[in-house]
């Protein structure tokens, strides 16, 4: 695992803890995260098997390498992120794990695949991370992913899809969302700012965290296209095949076969 030791304070820390709180703040926004990675793994086994080589783009904490690793102890997972917070909970969970490697990258840069350990996966899985992407990078990075898949190997993307076809039911669903996200914060649970707020307290999440806001600020500005934009788009960037395999009022996940 590259990258991976935890010292000075990180090495008493229950990166555990911190896991599980970052998937209890997801889930605030997500009731249906564990459902969709569900499907992606059903996916995965179907297609490539249950010792699959993963790239987890853009994985945060790792929480689709987790899983993946729970329900395929023989697979191996690379990990590439920018955020070094969410990159330091994923270290400290993952320390002398030899089937998981951490890099971090910038996936906006064009030569980030340059630092991979491989260079080529049966299958590259992501999860609540592309829509900070506006739709030309969002291109460009597909074109590099397709790239990356073996023949034969999947790509998914399990995101937030809107659709500017359908604004009453989207605002419908949007309305009775937020009501269920307000009757939980009411009942203790953390939004993305309160978590945020809480990881700055740890002193070995303090410094990572400070460093997460200089280089992404408050708030993104990406977009979250239809996900028959996604399949189109993933079908002309190499992929032979591209659809919807699951979704919810407001997510999709859209699986492509190369």
């Amino acid at each position: 695992m590259t990258d991976s030791e935890v010292t000075g304070s990180a090495a008493g820390t229950d990166w555990r803890s911190w896991q599980r709180s970052w998937d209890r703040q997801q889930e605030w926004y997500m009731p249906d995260r564990e459902e969709r990675f569900r499907i992606m793994l059903d996916m995965v086994e179907a297609l490539v098997g249950p010792e699959p080589s993963v790239l987890d783009l853009a994985c945060g904490t790792g929480s689709i390498t987790d899983r993946l690793l729970r329900r395929f102890p023989k697979a191996t997972s690379t990990g590439v992120d920018l955020d070094p917070a969410l990159l330091a909970i994923a270290r400290g969970t993952f320390d002398g794990d030899d089937r998981v490697t951490l890099v971090t990258a910038d996936l906006k840069d064009p030569a980030w695949t340059a630092a991979l350990p491989r260079t080529s996966f049966d299958a590259v899985l992501t999860a609540t991370a592309l829509h900070w992407f506006h739709r030309e990078p969002l291109t460009t990075l597909y074109g590099q992913v397709a790239g990356l898949v073996r023949g034969g190997g999947v790509f998914m993307n399990a995101d937030h899809m809107t659709d500017a076809s359908t604004p009453r039911i989207d605002a419908a669903e949007r309305a009775h969302r937020h009501a269920g996200m307000e009757r939980a914060r009411a009942a203790g649970a953390l939004d993305w700012s309160a978590w945020w707020g809480e990881a700055a307290k740890d002193p070995a999440l303090a410094g990572p965290t400070a460093e997460r806001f200089a280089i992404y600020g408050e708030h993104a500005d990406g977009e979250a296209p239809s996900a028959d934009w996604h399949a189109r788009t993933l079908r002309a960037s190499g992929f032979g095949e591209a659809r919807t395999v699951w979704a919810s009022p407001s997510d999709a996940v859209v699986l492509a076969l190369k």
